[in-house]
């Protein structure tokens, strides 16, 4: 028998921009099908922050991964004679092998975050001309629909070139604003965006997140965590991202053809943070009653604890709390326990369960598990692990 031929190493170019958030954490994905795989090595032009991919065209190497922004990069694209692999959304061809989020996903998981809070009036804040923004808009509204509910949509141009190009759109948003009666959830196509929202909320006099609750896309820690309030915000899958795109390259080095383009990646979930910590209430006695037990959560055992807060008879306090949130006290009061336990279980240090029950406001640890179990579809424990191992899965995640 004779010796096997050793297998060529394919030249794999990188000819993505650096600068862009969601490139940094799905280049692991591809480093890992590498490894696993083996037979590639990568290349990139070096000294340059966001290189046109156009070079590819004088580049002898064998397939590449590149992001695709506007028409001039879908012409380049089409040029090349080497299989490539696009990773963004910003422009939908189908001619053109395609590894992206799941956008339409994007906009319904932020609307299942708006809608779990008791919103019913909502807006979506995005960029004009860029197919991702575009779908998010489609899924966040169909989803706002569906639970029978309307949305207001504003689209923004995608560049902002001077400080008078800044402020028309600025003065854009606050119009938009300033036409919607709150309490409004609003997503924004990206963290970015979510950013000028919180801003446009700030200068007009609107609270976030009491006023306006604020959902962004990607998780970036920047964005999210240096305004004030802190971002919620749709995380994206990109590590999985990245494999994928890796897998689908590698199909067509081999010459072979996926008959389903674009390859949609489901996004992982949402990130709560301060700018959607809050229950869309409009009944005032109410919404401070809900605030009261936020505050106190470890100290109401139950509903006789909640009627010593306020001065409504218990059929009174059924009443308003089912036609203001839908839902009894004795509920609301275990999704408010369930959602500080999520919290305190995602935190680096790892708590006893029982420490964690009892700072949630349940006597018994056995209790704690049952409703965790009814509300959410996991243990605690099993919760906890999942979150552990997504969190250190993400590169440079900050959760």
């Amino acid at each position: 028998m004779t010796k096997a031929r050793r297998k060529r190493v394919k030249q794999i170019a990188l000819a993505l921009p650096l600068d862009v958030v969601f490139v940094e954490r799905l280049l692991p994905g591809i480093l890992d099908f590498a490894r696993n795989h083996g037979g590639w090595v990568f290349t990139q032009i070096p000294e340059r922050l966001s290189p046109s991919f156009e070079w590819l065209r004088y580049w002898e190497g064998d397939g590449a991964f590149v992001l695709i922004g506007n028409q001039t990069d879908v012409k380049i694209a089409r040029s090349l004679t080497i299989p490539i692999v696009n990773v963004g959304g910003y422009v939908r061809d189908e001619r053109i092998p395609t590894v992206t989020l799941d956008q339409q996903m994007v906009g319904r998981l932020a609307a299942e975050h708006l809608l779990a809070r008791r919103f019913h009036r909502f807006g979506y804040y995005g960029v004009r001309g860029l197919w991702y923004s575009e779908q998010r808009r489609i899924g966040f509204e169909a989803a706002v629909k569906a639970a029978g509910y309307a949305c207001s949509s504003i689209e923004g141009t995608t560049l902002v070139r001077s400080v008078r190009d800044w402020r028309r759109v600025a003065g854009e948003l606050t119009r938009w604003l300033r036409s919607l009666r709150p309490p409004v959830g609003i997503l924004a196509s990206w963290d970015l965006r979510a950013q000028m929202l919180s801003e446009a909320c700030r200068m007009i006099g609107l609270r976030v997140p009491e006023d306006v609750a604020i959902v962004g896309v990607d998780n970036d820690p920047i964005a999210c965590e240096f305004c004030i309030p802190q971002l919620s915000s749709v995380s994206r899958n990109d590590r999985e991202l990245g494999w994928q795109a890796a897998n689908l390259l590698s199909q067509l080095l081999e010459g072979k053809r996926s008959s389903k383009l674009p390859i949609l990646i489901p996004p992982d979930r949402v990130v709560a943070r301060q700018s959607t910590n809050i229950l869309a209430i409009e009944d005032p006695e109410i919404a401070d009653l809900v605030q009261q037990i936020r505050d106190h959560l470890e100290e109401v055992s139950g509903v006789e604890r909640i009627l010593g807060l306020c001065s409504l008879s218990r059929r009174q306090l059924e009443q308003r709390f089912r036609k203001g949130l839908g839902s009894s006290p004795h509920a609301l009061l275990n999704e408010l326990r369930i959602e500080r336990a999520k919290a305190l279980l995602a935190e680096p240090r790892k708590r006893t369960l029982t420490s964690v029950a009892s700072d949630c406001g349940f006597s018994e640890l056995r209790r704690f598990r049952v409703v965790f179990r009814r509300l959410i579809n996991l243990s605690p424990a099993e919760f906890r692990r999942n979150h552990h191992q997504w969190a250190t899965a993400q590169p440079g995640a900050h959760m």
